[in-house]
Formats: C-alpha cells, structure tokens, sequence
C-alpha cells in the first residue's frame, strides 16, 4: 500500500488542523496526510514523498484555494527555522496556541478549554544562539530533512551583522585544511556586542586550522574540541555574558555568562521576559532548580536577594559555567553538578518550596517525575520548549496531585512550529500528606 501511495504523485487536499514539528493534517481515502507548507481550510496540491502504513507525508506544490493569511516567502522555506513562514504572523501565533492546547488535551489528558496567550517576538535577529553546518566552504543551516547546507540569511533569524560574519568565516574555512564537515555553535549576548564561536573538529584536526576565525570581525571569542576531548580556547575571550539588571529589578553587577558549548535560550528579544514572569512566580522560601542550564534562573532569583538556591545541572560544560555564575552570590546560590535524576535519589526530601524545572527537549524522564512528585514541593514552575513533552510531563504531575493555574507562551521561535511555555502548578490541598 505505501508503495502504490508514493506511486499517486500528487494528491488533492483539504488542510486541517496544525500538529507538532510543522505540519498540518489532511486526509486521502481515510488516510493521515501530513502536509507541509499548508494553512488549515486551504485546499491544495501536494506531492508525496514518503508513506507509511497509516501515514503520508507530502509537501504543498500548489494552493488552488489560499487561506487570507498566506504571505509570499523570501528563499527557501526548507531552510532550517523558516517552515512557517508562509503564514502571518499573527495567525502563526494563533496556530500555536491552538498546538499547545490540543496537546494538554489529547496527550495530557486535561480538559483545557482556556486561550493561551502567545507573546509575540520580532521575527528578524531574534537568534542569539545557533549550530551552523560546514559542508564544501559552505557555512549555514541545514535544509529540513536534509543533510544539505542553505544559507542562513534567508531565514532571517540572524543579526546582520552575524550574517556578515558567516560570509567571513566560510571565506576562512575554504583555506583551513579540515579532513571533516564540522559543526559550529555560535553564541551571542542580548545586545548583539559579543560573539563567541564553538568548532566541534574532527579527531584528526587541529586548532591550527581554524585559528583565522578568531580574527573574522565581530567574533570575539573562539574555542574547539574534538569527539570526547575538552575545550579548548583557541582566540579572545571565550564567554559572552548579560548583565542580569537586563532581565531583572537589580541594580548590581552581577552577569550571567556562559560559552557557547553551553545549552542558552535562543530569543534575545523574549529572553528578558521569560526570565521576569518565572522570578515572579516564586514563592518565598528554599528554591531547587532543575535541569538549571549555566543558572540563568537561578542567577536571576539570587541576584534579587531570594532563597536559598539549590541548581541542578548534568552537563559537564553547563555545570562548569554555572560553578563560575554562581561564585558571586555565596551561599545563597549552590551549584550541584548531577543529573536530575541522581540529585533527587540523594535526598530523602528536597526542602524546597518552589521547584523550577527547564529540560531538555525530550521532557523529564518517568523517574524525576515519580521521585519529584513524590517530594510534594508546594509549586512547580515548568519551562519546556516541546508542546508534545510538557504536555505529556504537566498530565503526569496533574494526576500526582498538581494543578495548572497559570499557561503562557512566548514565541521564542517565530516562523517555525517551535514554542517555548511556561505553566504553573501548585499541590492541592486533597494530595498533601
């Protein structure tokens, strides 16, 4: 069946509902047809490329019936962080916050019924953090799908002065002697100022090789390693820090920096508030900090005089910059280096009254869950930036005993399915033991 379905070529289809990772969903002969490059209520041709038994997935070649919120795209939608551009921007914030309540519904399991602001973001510059790709002397984002390299100014999520930057760095890699495609990250600060690049090298390159980026204009600091080797910084200064008077009501000195090898949120222009409504939310007394990153939350809440702060981080590059962040804050801020899961095995009972979690992508492992529920923390403040996995993790403290009172969004990543959410939950009266 799947063979004779690819054989169809071109389907004609009614486009419904969006669903995670930027498709949206029609259907043929009673069929799921992803589709990509739609808008719900449009009808359309799309050509199959790929079929599954239960499933097809296709890409728009033509739309017979546009929706009023269709807008002509510049470059190549495929292009990494650009699958939604085709659509307004105002109803690409619409679609997501219908994505996030679908997902409490059908994956959480709640009866969310409630609109879900979305703060809208500047869609141009917003990325101050980044992995590019290095294929043949290019240097860019891959294409959706694709191990293929595209330029990354047609998506707009640069700085232009970063792009001016790639167009240097590709001319410095075409004269380095690299045996490997290579991977980059980039790391900016809010104000665009400081710019530090990461080069991931091969087992078999040498520092030497790239010394030249160091020297492109705009880069500020520069450091490589290899498959299970350590940093090393190879030109300038290897951080890029923010101020925190930049993201909260302090008057002091104190930054939170970090290296671009280091997990960081990605939006300069949401960032601030982000960080603003999360301080907000916590409730006087110890707080624990989960999945805490280089402390962003942690430093945040310590520069205002709360706690005392518990940060909890695994990655061995992030711990190291939280150690450094946390040094001006004394006791009130303590660093643990451990997964979440060991940290919460050692202890009989986290002390904490409110618990900030932040994880990766794939949610919280079933065991963090099960060990965090089962210390009853009064609040928890959950920041997640997959609608699937806090959907899935928010039901699961919700059945534990939790309930959600507070759901926002913030459009961390415009053009793109991508959302980051805050949701607050508190312990009820009926599950305190």
């Amino acid at each position: 069946m799947a063979s004779s379905l690819i054989k169809l070529g071109i389907l004609d289809l009614r486009i419904g509902r969006p669903v995670a990772g930027g498709a949206m969903i029609a259907r043929h002969e009673g069929r799921i047809v992803l589709v990509d490059g739609g808008i719900p209520g449009e009808r359309v041709r799309a050509r199959v490329s790929r079929a599954q038994r239960d499933v097809i997935f296709a890409s728009v070649t033509e739309v017979l019936e546009p929706d009023a919120d269709r807008r002509q795209v510049g470059g190549d939608q495929s292009c990494g962080g650009h699958s939604y551009a085709h659509i307004a921007y105002d109803r690409q914030r619409e679609l997501k916050s219908e994505l996030i309540a679908d997902g409490l519904n059908r994956l959480g399991r709640l009866a969310w019924t409630t609109p879900i602001p979305v703060m809208p973001s500047p869609e141009r510059g917003y990325r101050m953090r980044a992995r590019l790709h290095v294929r043949g002397g290019r240097v860019g984002f891959l294409k959706e799908g694709t191990h293929r390299v595209c330029d990354a100014a047609q998506t707009r999520q640069l700085l232009p002065e970063t792009e001016s930057v790639l167009g240097e760095i590709a001319q410095c890699l075409l004269a380095a002697r690299l045996r490997h495609s290579i991977k980059i990250e980039l790391a900016e600060n809010l104000t665009g100022n400081e710019r530090v690049l990461h080069v991931m090298l091969g087992r078999r390159d040498d520092t030497s090789h790239i010394a030249g980026l160091g020297r492109c204009s705009g880069v500020t600091g520069l450091t490589a390693s290899r498959p299970g080797g350590q940093i090393q910084t190879v030109a300038g200064v290897p951080t890029v820090g923010d101020p925190l008077a930049l993201m909260t009501p302090v008057s002091g000195t104190q930054s939170v920096t970090r290296r671009a090898a280091s997990f960081f949120q990605a939006n300069r222009f949401l960032l601030p508030r982000l960080v603003s409504q999360v301080c907000q939310r916590v409730r006087l007394g110890p707080v624990l900090d989960l999945y805490t990153g280089v402390g962003l939350f942690a430093t945040a809440l310590a520069a205002q005089g709360i706690g005392p702060i518990t940060a909890v981080e695994g990655d061995t590059v992030a711990a190291e910059d939280l150690s450094t962040n946390a040094r001006a804050f004394g006791q009130r801020l303590q660093p643990v280096h451990a997964s979440v899961e060991e940290f919460l095995a050692g202890i009989p009972r986290p002390s904490a009254e409110t618990v900030i979690v932040d994880p990766p992508r794939s949610g919280m492992s079933r065991t963090a869950i099960e060990r965090l529920a089962a210390a009853q923390p009064g609040r928890l403040i959950y920041v997640g930036c997959d609608v699937a996995t806090l959907a899935r993790d928010v039901g699961k403290f919700s059945r534990a005993g939790y309930a959600v009172r507070h759901l926002e969004a913030f459009d961390f990543f415009p053009n793109t399915p991508h959302v980051e959410i805050l949701a607050t939950l508190d312990l009820t009266n009926a599950a305190r033991q």
